[in-house]
């Protein structure tokens, strides 16, 4: 059996700025001629189209493509294959397509926006005789299956030849490529859906050609190139025999379909077909043993594999190596009575070493969540055995977590998770938005010892006060732990504990949570450890009833009248050059990455301290640079499979200030209000400075002024991508896929706050400043989230959501609690004017608290609750 790569047309990808960094690099730094070597490269091996990208936020892409072509024209080692021109702006491609002397292939169109757009596209590819790449992509979004990507394939053949004019052979169809194996059940089919697709619009749609990302089908085995490059030629094997014509692969790194071992090529193939449920599982078993990284440790350094196997799964629970668990795991439970053994003997001791290591600073968070991949896959390989047992292990407690109702952020409830299962605690994670009843029967069902709540949002606060009241309602008798990052312990001593009388304990971060579980699952200890928690807690309520604001409180009426005097006579608000609603669909990772602020992510990872300098620390540096590069595979990988895609919106409008809120308007008549944002005022007594609003940085009705909102996110792939880790019991890569999309997030705020300064609002222009001035915010205006110090209360959410249609057009959504999903978000308001300035509205009284109610049309008591953090006094 031979593959049939005769009659296929490889598109080399590497001269593209986002997807290949050295390309990026000579083009960034004006080495056109070196950039000019890797479309030599390219052609030389196998391409036979190449396809150029210079979409890249900090160049002036449409000049670097028309320098870039022309220098190709005069090569003729490169310029005797077709050049396809790709861009996500339409005026790059045209200016590309004015400088290709041959055929042109475009990259791309779509029905994405509409018909207008597309048919006007494609007249003016018609009018340069160029080719065009169509997506599978309409109004309603990528189509998925087979049905849905004929259909809209079929839809644009019938506008492009029968309105168009289109030529038949110069439409060429992407009916999307997606990853498959990533423990997903609905992804499982993925690759047969485009098989089948591929198929059909070669019978039905006569004379077009098929193309596609080759790459993206392998996303689920990142890193493993030796298994990534069988995927792709399996995958080519069966698309080319249905019909593909061309795709983008690196044809220097594709495997010839005879020569990948009958025992992969199998395993891959029942994965490319979806032959049954556990090809995918199989897969991911099989994977290590031809994984690169393992040959490379082979030669590195393989004498501890001469040692005793119970040495060996130590040394690779410490390492975090799993390339020959498996093997070990066996040896070891031949020579067990039980399977069971194996875990609570050589297992467990190597884990007690890695908890040991943990606890004394001789190893790093992000390397105990690779030893506990390690673990999970060799438990994962005994089950079976287990299973026929039906035997049940020892444990050291079992302990029930959940993220509560309304919120959805679990990266610090993951790490917990992961560290307790490495002291082998059962954790039983019920994952995020859990209300409270699912929480307390879970634990009655699963006979837990303790449970676990986290939580992000201030509303998660009222939440886990909540629970604990059904606890001691309910006659619990189990210890509660309390965690997450608007936690505390003053907040758990004088709210939560008072509510349940059989332990609360706050643990403020991963490193405490062994020790805390430990104590209270203790019969040595754990009465000591509650008397002395109890004890500290009481002298916490004490201190917070004695604790004197610093500054007294003041009317809401005197707070007013110190509010910030603007000289709005003299000041002049910028009108924005485009207003209403633009969303943002195709920022590149790419893009993003230079706007990530690192130093939070060190810290999801518990490793402390500022980046860059956290690289070169004494301490930690080794681990920072490890985890670093890891983030940037894993950030490289994203991006050329296109498997995490970053959305925006954001909305500038008319708007004046009226009182302490923000009339908000549809037009320029500012007649007809959209909607009203309020604010609180800070309230305690001030000499030197002002009671400040945020209401007082937009002008008052008289002088038009402006307003905006934004809501972005890393991706809503962000859920599955973490899922397929878990379900390959990877937790490590699962709690980094959040992180990074964390970053990206707060990345795609910063990059469009700087697209609003600059281009659609337009009031610095001008401004050139370096990722860490950005950081440091040393730009005009401010972008104030709800939920934050300067405008604490959360439901002022919704009022973006309306706005800007944020749910219809990018997906995000609001839970109950107005906590945004996915967790790799961020919304807010934007202000311009040269003042405005971040600050903490601090401590608030009734009398401002009754104002607000009424403003925001609720109760007394609604508006309470959402104020509960910020109340400066006692509502019962």
């Amino acid at each position: 059996m031979t593959q049939k790569i005769a009659v296929f047309t490889n598109v080399g990808e590497r001269t593209n700025v986002t997807g290949s960094a050295m390309f990026k690099r000579l083009i960034m730094e004006e080495d056109y001629e070196t950039a000019l070597t890797v479309a030599r490269e390219q052609v030389e091996n196998g391409a036979q189209v190449i396809d150029i990208n210079m979409d890249e936020a900090m160049l002036d892409s449409k000049a670097a493509m028309v320098k870039f072509l022309n220098l190709i024209a005069s090569e003729p080692d490169i310029s005797r294959v077709p050049i396809m021109v790709d861009s996500s702006k339409w005026e790059v491609i045209e200016a590309g397509l004015k400088c290709i002397q041959g055929k042109a292939i475009v990259n791309s169109i779509s029905l994405k926006e509409g018909e207008e757009p597309f048919i006007r596209q494609a007249k003016t590819i018609k009018r340069f005789g160029a080719a065009a790449v169509v997506m599978a992509f309409d109004t309603d979004g990528q189509a998925a299956t087979a049905d849905r990507k004929f259909e809209i394939c079929e839809r644009s053949y019938k506008i492009l030849v029968e309105e168009v004019g289109f030529a038949p052979e110069d439409i060429i169809f992407d009916p999307n490529i997606f990853a498959v194996a990533t423990g997903i059940e609905e992804h499982d089919n993925y690759a047969v859906e485009f098989i089948e697709g591929t198929r059909r619009i070669k019978q039905n749609l006569p004379h077009c050609k098929v193309s596609g990302g080759v790459s993206n089908v392998s996303f689920s085995f990142r890193g493993n190139n030796p298994v990534r490059e069988a995927i792709h030629s399996v995958f080519l094997y069966h698309a080319i025999q249905a019909g593909m014509d061309m795709g983008i692969v690196n044809a220097g790194q594709l495997a010839v379909y005879d020569d990948i071992p009958e025992e992969l090529r199998k395993a891959v193939t029942d994965v490319i077909l979806n032959t049954d449920p556990g090809a995918g599982e199989r897969l991911v078993e099989l994977a290590p043993k031809y994984s690169g990284m393992a040959q490379a440790e082979r030669v590195e350094d393989l004498e501890w594999r001469s040692w005793s196997v119970e040495k060996r799964l130590e040394h690779a629970l410490v390492k975090g190596i799993t390339e020959y668990i498996e093997v070990d795991t066996e040896e070891c439970r031949a020579a067990a009575a039980k399977p069971i053994h194996v875990i609570e003997g050589p297992l467990m001791d190597g884990m007690n070493v890695v908890g040991d290591l943990f606890g004394a600073g001789k190893m790093f968070l992000p390397q105990v969540v690779k030893s506990a991949r390690v673990m999970k896959r060799a438990v994962a390989y005994l089950d079976p055995y287990i299973e026929l047992e039906k035997e049940e292990g020892s444990t050291n407690g079992k302990i029930v977590m959940a993220t509560v109702k309304g919120d959805v952020h679990d990266i610090g409830k993951n790490i917990v998770g992961v560290v307790l299962q490495c002291n082998n605690y059962e954790v039983i994670d019920l994952g995020v938005m859990v209300p409270a009843d699912k929480i307390l029967q879970t634990a009655i069902d699963e006979k837990a010892d303790i449970i676990g709540l986290s939580g992000l949002i201030t509303p998660s606060l009222d939440e886990m006060v909540h629970v604990a009241k059904e606890m001691k309602r309910r006659g619990f008798e189990l210890p509660l732990l309390i965690g997450g990052a608007t936690t505390s312990k003053a907040h758990t001593a004088v709210k939560i504990e008072p509510q349940y009388d059989k332990g609360v304990v706050y643990v403020s971060n991963a490193s405490r949570a062994v020790g805390v579980v430990s104590n209270l699952l203790s019969k040595e200890h754990k009465s000591d450890f509650l008397e002395k928690t109890q004890a500290e807690y009481v002298k916490v309520r004490e201190q917070q009833a004695r604790k004197k604001p610093r500054s007294k409180p003041v009317t809401i009426q005197r707070a007013r009248d110190n509010a910030a005097k603007l000289d709005w006579d003299n000041y002049t608000p910028p009108v924005p050059k485009q207003l209403g609603v633009q969303e943002f669909k195709n920022v590149s990772i790419t893009t993003l990455r230079k706007y990530i602020d690192w130093t939070p992510y060190f810290m999801t990872w518990s490793i402390a301290g500022k980046y860059p300098r956290i690289m070169t620390d004494e301490v930690v540096g080794e681990q920072a640079q490890s985890l670093f590069k890891d983030a940037n595979d894993m950030l490289d990988d994203l991006e050329k499979a296109g498997s995490l895609q970053p959305l925006g919106v954001i909305g500038l409008f008319p708007a004046n200030r009226v009182g302490d809120d923000i009339e908000i308007y549809t037009d320029e008549t500012r007649k007809e209000v959209l909607t009203t944002s309020c604010h609180l005022r800070q309230q305690t007594e001030k000499t030197d400075f002002a009671n400040y609003c945020l209401a007082d940085y937009i002008a008052p009705k008289g002088t038009p002024d402006y307003f905006g909102a934004f809501a972005v996110t890393g991706g809503l792939e962000e859920d599955d991508l973490a899922n397929a880790f878990d379900a390959q019991q990877d937790d490590y890569n699962k709690i980094m896929i959040k992180a990074v999309a964390d970053r990206l997030a707060e990345a795609f705020a910063e990059y469009l706050h700087e697209q609003v300064r600059k281009e659609y609002w337009g009031f610095a222009p001008d401004e050139n400043l370096e990722n860490d001035e950005l950081i440091r915010e040393n730009y005009q205006g401010i972008r104030p989230a709800p939920g934050y110090p300067a405008c604490p209360e959360h439901t002022e959410k919704k009022k973006i959501w309306q706005l800007l249609d944020t749910e219809k057009r990018i997906g995000m959504q609001l839970t109950s609690s107005y906590a945004m999903w996915p967790g790799a978000a961020v919304s807010g308001w934007y202000f311009s004017h040269p003042e405005a300035k971040y600050y903490a509205v601090a401590a608030v009284q009734k009398d401002q608290v009754e104002d607000y109610a009424k403003r925001t049309n609720m109760t007394l008591e609604e508006a309470e609750r959402w104020l509960s953090p910020n109340l400066g006094y006692d509502p019962e």
